[in-house]
């Protein structure tokens, strides 16, 4: 079996598989139950600023 062969066997199966699993991990690491908190955190980063930042308990799940 020639190189381009073994790697076009390998990146059609197993590294297929890989990747398929890494995105169903990323999407359930992000939607776990305890990340609301961070992810409203990082949705309103952007309207803050020094006169008026973001108290601490803005962080609450509403």
């Amino acid at each position: 079996m020639d190189t381009y062969s073994f790697l076009r066997f390998l990146a059609d199966s197993w590294v297929l598989l890989l990747l398929t699993l890494f995105f169903i991990g990323v999407l359930i690491f992000a939607m776990r139950p305890g990340s609301k908190p961070l992810h409203r955190d990082a949705a309103e980063s952007i309207f803050r600023n020094e006169k008026n930042p973001a108290s601490s308990g803005e962080l609450e799940v509403k």
